[in-house]
């Protein structure tokens, strides 16, 4: 199994160099040659398979032999998702308000988001490949809330990454920021960021800027774990195979998921996993008031707009980057098209798809904008009606699919919620209509970092990249000059 770039214009690697660039060196994003086919008999070989142990299982068929062995795989796994509380890692909770309706719950990891579920694993696997090499690498990552507090998590203490977390400052929740800001880990730095009209698509630019600075690149090995890494949409195919395995009475029986999108990343694994054999029949694209992906799947055309603050604001997302990895295999691998479309994209912040692609794209796909009124109303309506607390995200999937009720198939419905309400008190005290938050809101790794002295640098975006380049250098020369 090789990569190549999205844009064709880079040649093939392992699966290795990969993981360890991130960004293809044409600013592509790397996919594999082509998808694996899974047969109905191996789904039915898989159906009472553990997630670690179903999750070698995929993974072995992108992962050769000679670059990862058996044992170290199964090495990685083990120590990925040992740290998590439930001993199935995802748990399905059957909804009683909903018919055939169950809850994906995605966040019993360290930092209680779904983010866990690839970061825990790709993380190791990148210090794992940099500790045989013996090298060293900066990642870089900007953040709506979640994906810092993982990756910070994952990379704290390890001898071979520096971690730099970027995050909009003021518009994620303090529970987040205290989830990266109160480790101590001297080889992880928050960033707080000033005047992000954009949120996080503002630090999406400045980090493009550092990876296109060839000399700054090249100096401090700078990389990714973002959901531009394959690694982390390759882990994310799984917990779509193990929530149908878990509810399928029969496997071959189709199924829909609800999927609550910003990035695009863990709706691509869906959609790929789809590609592979996983038979769900339908995915709804659950947007919130940020609609990007809407106007695609609704329209037939992807648009920059201005963005909107929201309850759901992990998914307060303008540009849905691993759309282009979607799209290259949802259009006929063409890498020229990909390559034009995203040029079109960044000289005119529009492309409008021909019927003969928008027909090919949306196939299999519902989408919908969910407003902050239906987001709070969720959360509010499911704790009335069986105390089961939704996080504003997973409250944004069940608002989309009941807008669909009575319009598809009666088949069953997983709806993924990918954070723990812990991480959004305000909004979950606006939902109940109260001051006191009630135990399901709570978690103990919340609490504790309310207690912690908070390390942070903080910035003017306007001024991002020159400070980056300059307090990065400084650190990654401090770091060689300890080393050596």
């Amino acid at each position: 199994m090789r990569y190549i770039s999205n844009k064709g214009g880079v040649e093939p690697v392992d699966f290795e160099t990969a993981i360890l660039d991130g960004f293809a060196a044409d600013g592509g994003l790397y996919v594999p040659e082509y998808l694996p086919k899974i047969s109905r008999e191996q789904l039915k070989e898989w159906a009472n398979l553990s997630y670690v142990d179903l999750a070698f299982e995929i993974l072995s068929l992108f992962i050769e032999r000679t670059i990862i062995s058996e044992t170290e795989l199964r090495h990685l796994l083990s120590n990925a998702y040992g740290t998590f509380s439930k001993e199935e890692v995802i748990p399905l909770y059957p909804l009683k308000s909903r018919k055939q309706t169950y809850v994906m719950e995605l966040f019993h990891g360290p930092t209680i988001s779904f983010k866990d579920i690839g970061l825990a694993f790709l993380v190791n696997l990148v210090d794992f490949f940099l500790q045989r090499r013996n090298e060293r690498l900066s990642i870089i990552v900007a953040t709506t809330g979640d994906t810092g507090p993982a990756t910070a998590y994952y990379a704290a203490n390890k001898p071979s990454l520096d971690a730099w977390v970027l995050y909009p400052k003021d518009k994620i929740t303090e529970e987040q920021e205290r989830q990266m800001t109160t480790l101590g880990a001297p080889n992880v730095h928050p960033v707080g960021v000033y005047n992000c009209p954009d949120g996080a698509d503002d630090l999406d630019v400045v980090i493009a800027k550092l990876y296109a600075n060839q000399r700054f690149k090249e100096k401090l090995r700078l990389s990714s774990v973002n959901s531009i890494n394959w690694g982390r949409v390759m882990m994310q195919t799984v917990h779509y195979f193990y929530g149908y395995l878990q509810i399928a009475d029969e496997v071959g029986e189709p199924i829909d998921m609800a999927v609550p999108s910003g990035a695009f990343g863990n709706l691509c694994a869906g959609s790929l996993a789809r590609m592979m054999g996983l038979p769900v029949q339908t995915f709804i694209c659950a947007n919130n008031r940020n609609a990007c992906l809407h106007r695609i799947f609704s329209t037939g055309v992807f648009s920059k707009q201005a963005i909107i603050e929201t309850p759901s604001s992990a998914i307060d997302i303008l540009i849905p980057y691993n759309f282009w990895r979607y799209l290259y295999f949802a259009t006929g691998q063409n890498p020229q098209k990909i390559n034009h479309w995203m040029q079109s994209f960044a000289k005119n912040g529009i492309v409008d798809f021909q019927e003969i692609d928008y027909m090919s794209l949306k196939k299999g796909f519902l989408s919908y904008s969910v407003t902050d009124t239906q987001t709070i109303s969720t959360i509010q309506e499911v704790y009335q009606a069986e105390a089961y607390l939704l996080d504003p995200h997973g409250a944004v999937a069940v608002a989309a699919a009941d807008t669909f009720e009575g319009k598809l198939p009666a088949n069953k419905l997983i709806c993924l919620a990918t954070a723990h309400p812990a991480k959004f008190p305000t909004i979950i005290k606006q939902a109940l209509g109260t001051t006191q938050l009630p135990q399901a809101a709570t978690h103990e790794r919340i609490e504790a970092a309310k207690k912690y002295c908070q390390q942070v640098r903080l910035c003017e975006q306007p001024y991002l990249e020159e400070a980056l380049i300059q307090v990065m250098e400084r650190n990654w020369e401090k770091t060689q000059e300890a080393l050596y």
